[in-house]
């Protein structure tokens, strides 16, 4: 019986040896891409017929299609209502808008240097409407894939705190 246990605990030994001695290589948790930019040829001269991409369009004509058609904004930052804008921001469109960078939406920074405030109410009130009869909001639309803006049931209030708060934005 000795021999049979001394045998078994030899044969551990030898296979615990046996299998010792190999580094596995650190593998990272999770999977990335690597993508290489396309190699497209470049005309010799740029078109004078390249578009602005609709997001990056400066348009401080158009007020847009829904129930806003003035907004004064005063000289300074309404540091409360930009606060409370900010919260509601957070709740109901950060989902899809993201601050300095495309995500499923455009980036609300800099909107006011491009879209007059009616604008911008118009579309967070009345996203449905502005894609069917805003040429802007439509072609938006195009740019971001077909994903449009969901209307969120917000208040004239909550659009105009939202709107200040993005007065905030850089």
């Amino acid at each position: 019986m000795k021999a049979i246990v001394k045998s078994m605990a030899l044969l551990f030994a030898l296979i615990m040896i046996s299998c010792g001695g190999k580094k596995e290589e650190k593998k990272e948790e999770g999977f990335s891409v690597q993508r290489k930019k396309a190699q497209t040829e470049q005309p010799a001269e740029t078109s004078s017929t390249d578009e602005v991409k609709p997001s990056e369009r400066v348009d401080m004509t158009t007020k847009g299609v829904g129930p806003v058609t003035s907004v004064e904004l005063s000289a300074e930052i309404d540091q409360a209502m930009a606060e409370n804008g900010k919260k509601v921001y957070d709740q109901m469109c950060l989902a899809c808008h993201r601050i300095g960078k495309k995500f499923i939406g455009p980036p609300p920074n800099g909107i006011l240097e491009r879209r007059t405030p009616e604008w911008v109410m118009n579309m967070i009130l009345n996203p449905q409407e502005m894609v069917q009869q805003d040429p802007l909001a439509k072609d938006l639309l195009q740019e971001f894939n077909g994903s449009p803006m969901s209307n969120q049931g917000l208040t004239e209030d909550q659009a105009r705190a939202i709107l200040e708060y993005f007065r905030t934005l850089e």
